[in-house]
């Protein structure tokens, strides 16, 4: 149950080494699913397995899995994405948008700029220091996080189900497994996106140069599979509004399959986002875009609905959530713009 929930974490974090080992000479050949297993304390075969899969175990910095053959003066890492030492979550009396609550789960509508949980450079302040101040006993997930089956980034605004029970973690963890849940994003991205609609399909990994961004890959060797379905909802020449539907829920998932088609998302700095991709030359043109960066400083991107059966009650629960008031204002200046200028004569 709980890789599952691993499974549907929206990474945010880098990755944090937590073993280092170098092959002495000599070493005879052998996978090193089986050599780890004798370097680790505690570790089992499958961990290790799961850790190569999730591309967690370099070789001299170049991800392998869990079938190589460790050679002498191999430098092999292991990599994590969460701190090699137990955080500790002080209860933080930070308010909470609880949309819906009951005795298994809760739906939180998470305002941009809240960390979910603590990591590198935000040990406090997060949803779970506020989650451990308001409730009790709420179930850890395999990352040691109070009610967490699946996160969203920093910067993303939207909807969060939190588990309140076991029984209730491991059932919502299944659902997000077998991509039976609804999830809905709205975003505003770069460019004029041609087709009305389409999927985005194609592995995700970290990237190979930049490991605080994720990227497609052809190799299917290579990440795990993603799919997005996207739906264009408003056109405003240099910029488009879409909305995006997840059958998978891979770490940056819209964020990387929207770059890869040409169109990354609008303020997006991790992926290029922030910079004037789309437009005119004009003074005035940069100065609005600017201004636009001021109304909306984070990706474009809001999660919107959440849908799922219920633990408990069996019964399917679906939650929709507004836009927040810096994507309003953003959305509202483009609207304007296309009012008083021939956009497509600009194209």
């Amino acid at each position: 149950m709980n890789n599952n929930i691993e499974e549907n974490l929206d990474l945010e974090d880098e990755l944090f080494e937590h073993y280092r080992f170098e092959v002495p000479k000599g070493q005879a050949f052998l996978r090193i699913d089986k050599y780890l297993m004798y370097l680790i304390p505690n570790a089992t075969r499958n961990k290790i397995q799961n850790a190569a899969t999730n591309g967690n175990i370099f070789v001299n910095d170049i991800p392998v899995k869990s079938n190589y053959k460790v050679k002498p003066f191999d430098v092999i890492t292991v990599m994590l994405s969460h701190p090699p030492f137990e955080n500790r979550v002080d209860p933080e009396d930070i308010p909470l948008d609880i949309v819906y609550e009951d005795d298994a789960l809760l739906l939180i509508n998470k305002p941009p700029g809240l960390v979910v949980h603590p990591g590198h450079g935000n040990y406090t302040g997060t949803l779970v220091n506020a989650l451990a101040f308001h409730f009790e006993n709420l179930p850890m997930n395999s990352s040691e996080r109070p009610g967490l089956v699946h996160r969203i980034d920093k910067d993303t605004s939207g909807l969060l189900v939190v588990a309140k029970t076991e029984a209730a973690m491991t059932h919502l963890a299944k659902q997000f497994e077998a991509k039976t849940t609804e999830r809905e994003y709205i975003a505003l991205v770069w460019g004029n996106v041609v087709a009305d609609s389409g999927t985005i399909e194609g592995n995700l990994a970290r990237h190979l140069k930049d490991r605080m961004q994720m990227a497609v890959f052809d190799d299917p060797e290579i990440g795990k599979p993603a799919i997005t379905h996207y739906k264009v909802l408003e056109r405003f020449g240099y910029v488009t509004l879409v909305s995006c539907k997840l059958e998978t829920g891979r770490t940056h998932q819209i964020r990387a399959h929207m770059k890869h088609i040409g169109h990354p998302l609008f303020n997006d700095e991790r992926y290029g986002g922030h910079l004037i991709l789309k437009g005119t030359t004009f003074t005035k043109y940069k100065q609005f875009i600017e201004n636009c960066f001021k109304a909306l400083p984070r990706q474009a991107l809001h999660a919107k609905t959440l849908g799922f059966v219920h633990p408990t009650t069996g019964e399917m629960m679906r939650f929709d959530t507004e836009l927040p008031q810096d994507f309003k204002d953003c959305i509202e200046k483009w609207q304007n713009y296309v009012k008083s200028h021939n956009v497509e004569d600009e194209l």
